[in-house]
Formats: structure tokens, C-alpha cells, sequence
């Protein structure tokens, strides 16, 4: 689990978010200009760029939200931990240790939340005379 330290957690992130930093050079060198049009298949190759773009999008999402929900689970146990022994310092510590990764946890859905739309409107813009999908 990378929940528990957050720089680790930023470091996986980082690395499943290769396909959307670098969506404009994926586009332009998967897609065929005017003279390659007849060697490349243009409709295959944005079908399995937008399938590998949404397997991403949902996995990230998946990783953040579990790790929101294993964080909120630990706060909750620290606040209940605080108010039994509230002179007890490393409780108070950990507590806020933990609320601080919460709200980061959280503003990384917001993140997520960008890239997503960025990265669709980038794949519509060079994709939408080859593919068109459903749920766009």
C-alpha cells in the first residue's frame, strides 16, 4: 500500500500519469499526416490510445480514493485515540500528520480531476474525425 507516505504515493502518481504529460507527442506521432494516411490505421489507433487513456484515468482515480478512504479510516481512529489520552503528544502529532495527508489526498482528486479533462480535450481535438466514443 502507498498510502502511508505520501511522497511515495506522489512518485506512483507520477509515473501512471506519463500517458496524459505526454498526450500531444502520443497524438502527434501515433496519427498519420495527409501523405501516411493510407499506412496507418487511423480509427485502431485512436480506439486503443482512448481505451489506454480511460484504463489510466480510472486506475489513478481508483488509487486516490482508496487512499482517501485508508486516511480518513486512520484519522478517525487518531481522533478517538485523542480523545481518550488527550495529553498524549504523539497522538496529537500523528493526527495532524494525518488530516494534512487527508486534505493533500483530497486537493489530488482535484488534480486528477484537471489532467482528465485536458488529456480528453486533447484526444477529441486530433481523434474526432477518426473515433468518436460513446461516453465523451
Amino acid at each position: 500500500m502507498i498510502c502511508p507516505d505520501f511522497l511515495e504515493f506522489q512518485d506512483v502518481l507520477k509515473k501512471m500519469r506519463v500517458l496524459d504529460d505526454k498526450i500531444v507527442y502520443t497524438l502527434n506521432t501515433s496519427l498519420p499526416t495527409e501523405s501516411f494516411k493510407s499506412k496507418v490505421d487511423a480509427t485502431s489507433v485512436c480506439q486503443d490510445l482512448f481505451r489506454q487513456i480511460q484504463e489510466g484515468h480510472s486506475e489513478r482515480e481508483n488509487v486516490i480514493k482508496n487512499c482517501i478512504v485508508s486516511t480518513a479510516e486512520t484519522v478517525k481512529k487518531l481522533k478517538a485515540a485523542k480523545e481518550s489520552t488527550p495529553d498524549d503528544i504523539d497522538v496529537v502529532r500523528n493526527l495532524k500528520t494525518e488530516q494534512k495527508k487527508l486534505r493533500l489526498l483530497q486537493t489530488e482528486l482535484s488534480v486528477e480531476e484537471v489532467i482528465k479533462e485536458k488529456t480528453t480535450k486533447l484526444f477529441v481535438e486530433k481523434c474526432r474525425t477518426f473515433y468518436k466514443p460513446n461516453n465523451l
